[in-house]
């Protein structure tokens, strides 16, 4: 017998987040059991794209980086265990990702607060399991300085960087062209903090901050004084892990180091009038590691500590306007997620 799902728009929000709860640890049985049914049959991975000159960067937490054509990863179902990726001793795991075209130029912010450019080109194309080389070979780092940011430079927007302390400052692109001189101060780290995490805005928009403990922030872009503001007060414990340039219709992917999921549409999520106060829980996790915006033609990235890496689709994550746990997007063994990046398939 098949049963609609009645009318629960008048139901009180926390029996309405004990039900979706309920049908989320369902959808994961369910789909945990089509996994094990498509291994027992030796299922091929789907393939993903046509030869393309987008490559995937890794870079280890130490600053071990290389990339790969992006069609060399091949689209799995959610929920998989993935493969292999960079190369890398267990004590130096992959916690960084992101798409870019061999053509373009990579962007870096270091703890320091200093910005550094290098083409994508300057770094070998490897396989999918490479062990790559450290990024001091090719930046004039200072011993102790380590990535914070790694992006594709673009010639439009903003650059949101965020602070160990929650501060952020919006950094116009022409501030980071390719006549940037290598290490040039961007962030005033002795006022903020450290820094944490950076993303592309557009200036116009609205600003979503995501903390480890799964909590978040909503303001407009326009709050943020032009020399930095807090943009959330962290509670004792917490740290950012992510910050998105956002609007109503943005769907938010936020994903927890135990590999489960869910994108967080923002219209469910009330913006603040004003930045610098205590998050609100945007989804249910010990651990979150990222927060990233993603579309309907999007493929969604996943790495864990031990360089297992998957590839599919955001669309198989059912979106949600609501706090909610999430559903399993990677299959872990004694492992967890590290980082998590998205870009749109043609």
């Amino acid at each position: 017998m098949t049963l609609e799902r009645p009318d629960l728009s008048q139901i009180d929000p926390e029996i309405l987040a004990y039900i979706e709860s309920l049908e989320e640890e369902l959808t994961r049985l369910q789909e945990g059991s089509r996994s094990r049914r498509a291994a027992l049959s030796d299922e091929p991975a789907e393939p993903s794209e046509p030869p393309t000159t987008k490559c995937l960067v890794t870079m280890s937490k130490n600053g071990r980086i290389k990339r790969t054509y992006r069609h060399l990863y091949l689209r799995q179902r959610r929920g998989g265990m993935g493969v292999f990726d960079l190369d890398t001793p267990e004590e130096d795991p992959t916690t960084y990702m992101t798409v870019a075209d061999e053509s373009a130029d990579l962007l870096f912010i270091t703890d320091f607060g200093r910005g550094y450019r290098l083409p994508v080109s300057s770094l070998v194309a490897a396989q999918v399991r490479e062990r790559g080389r450290l990024v001091t070979e090719l930046l004039e780092m200072q011993p102790d300085e380590k990535i914070r940011v790694m992006l594709p430079a673009q010639d439009d927007g903003y650059l949101a960087v965020l602070s160990e302390r929650g501060y952020v400052r919006l950094l116009r692109h022409n501030y980071l062209s390719a006549s940037m001189r290598p290490g040039t101060p961007l962030f005033d780290v002795g006022r903020f903090g450290s820094v944490a995490t950076g993303n592309w805005t557009t200036g116009e928009a609205e600003i979503f901050i995501a903390t480890q403990q799964g909590k978040g922030i909503r303001f407009r872009e326009r709050m943020i004084h032009a020399n930095g503001s807090l943009g959330i007060r962290l509670d004792r414990g917490d740290e950012v892990v992510g910050v998105v340039g956002v609007t109503e219709e943005t769907g938010v992917l936020l994903m927890g180091a135990d590999g489960k999921g869910t994108i967080r549409i923002m219209s469910g999520f009330a913006a603040n009038k004003a930045p610098g106060t205590g998050g609100k829980t945007a989804f249910k996790t010990d651990q979150l590691v990222g927060a990233v915006a993603v579309s309907d033609n999007d493929d969604v990235f996943a790495i864990s500590g031990l360089s297992k890496i998957i590839r599919f689709q955001a669309v198989e994550i059912p979106p949600k306007e609501g706090v909610v746990q999430g559903v399993n997007c990677m299959a872990l063994r004694a492992d967890e997620v590290t980082a998590i990046t998205a870009c749109a398939i043609p």
